[in-house]
């Protein structure tokens, strides 16, 4: 007996990445080949499909040899220095930062002009695109804190100034909060910001409920996709049975073994048409044992 396989209608592209990639698609329309700055998304198989349109992948290297191009700096965002390398090159930048990281950016940088010396912590992701955005507005004074074993770069003696990746979880960010407040010496001070993006935040109780209401949850996601972990690890809290594959051809049929239901969802960087194909391989694995 075939099982109800459904698609969570709320997983797949956030509002950021979809603007990223239209102003791609608008660009290749027109001349056939764009620059972009990194992986467009952290998903190879969005990446490939848009390679195969004419958008060049390059590093910052590479970005600093080029001259009088265009180049897509993606939703993650980019520190001052790229923008001050493309005006030195004649680059014509087309800016697809998020706009809630573009807030965010404004944000650090308000802080960090206003008292060059504060003490400024990002709770983040060391190396992510978006973080290194951040730290760049501090001219590379910012602490990054990944969890709380980060926590022993910050001095306690002095205020601090907390900011977030937009897509970590509420939850973590809360935890760090009381770990700093609690470490604190007298007369320091925290001024804590909460920069999360709701509509990344508000997937982690949807994903929940929705992994509690199917048998078998197969999560789709790049494997750079560091939303992608998040969201992953919250679905198999609910449902041990939640298995994390990047492409269709990682299925494995046997996760399916007597699953009366099945959920297929994903990541703010998965695009709808690898879960559809994703939908598609489970239907075939059935259809194939009968």
């Amino acid at each position: 007996m075939t099982p109800v396989v459904e698609i969570d209608e709320k997983s797949g592209f956030c509002f950021g990445v979809v603007t990223a990639i239209q102003k791609a698609e608008s660009e290749l329309d027109r001349t056939g080949s764009l620059y972009c700055l990194g992986d467009i998304v952290h998903n190879g198989s969005e990446v490939e499909r848009l390679r195969r349109r004419g958008l060049v992948t390059i590093s910052h290297d590479t970005l600093a040899r080029l001259h009088g191009v265009k180049v897509l700096l993606r939703a993650h965002g980019e520190p001052p220095s790229t923008y001050a390398t493309a005006a030195r090159n004649g680059i014509e930048i087309i800016d697809a930062t998020c706009p809630v990281v573009l807030r965010l950016q404004q944000r650090v940088k308000a802080a960090y002009d206003a008292d060059p010396d504060a003490q400024i912590v990002i709770y983040g992701q060391a190396g992510h695109a978006e973080v290194n955005g951040l730290v760049g507005q501090t001219r590379g004074t910012a602490i990054v804190v990944e969890d709380t074993a980060g926590l022993d770069a910050v001095d306690f003696s002095r205020d601090v100034s907390l900011f977030s990746q937009t897509t970590k979880s509420l939850e973590g960010f809360n935890h760090i909060i009381e770990e700093i407040r609690s470490r604190l010496h007298p007369g320091a001070s925290l001024r804590s910001y909460d920069t999360i993006c709701r509509q990344v935040a508000g997937r982690v109780e949807h994903l929940r409920r929705f992994a509690a209401d199917h048998a078998v949850v197969i999560f789709v996601a790049g494997a750079k996709s560091s939303n992608g972990k998040i969201l992953y690890g919250h679905c198999r809290q609910v449902n041990p049975r939640t298995h994390l594959i990047a492409e269709p051809d990682q299925l494995d049929p046997s996760w399916l073994a007597d699953a009366p239901s099945i959920g297929i969802c994903g990541a703010t960087s998965t695009p709808r048409h690898l879960m559809e194909a994703v939908r598609e391989r489970v239907l075939k694995s059935f259809a194939a044992n009968g």
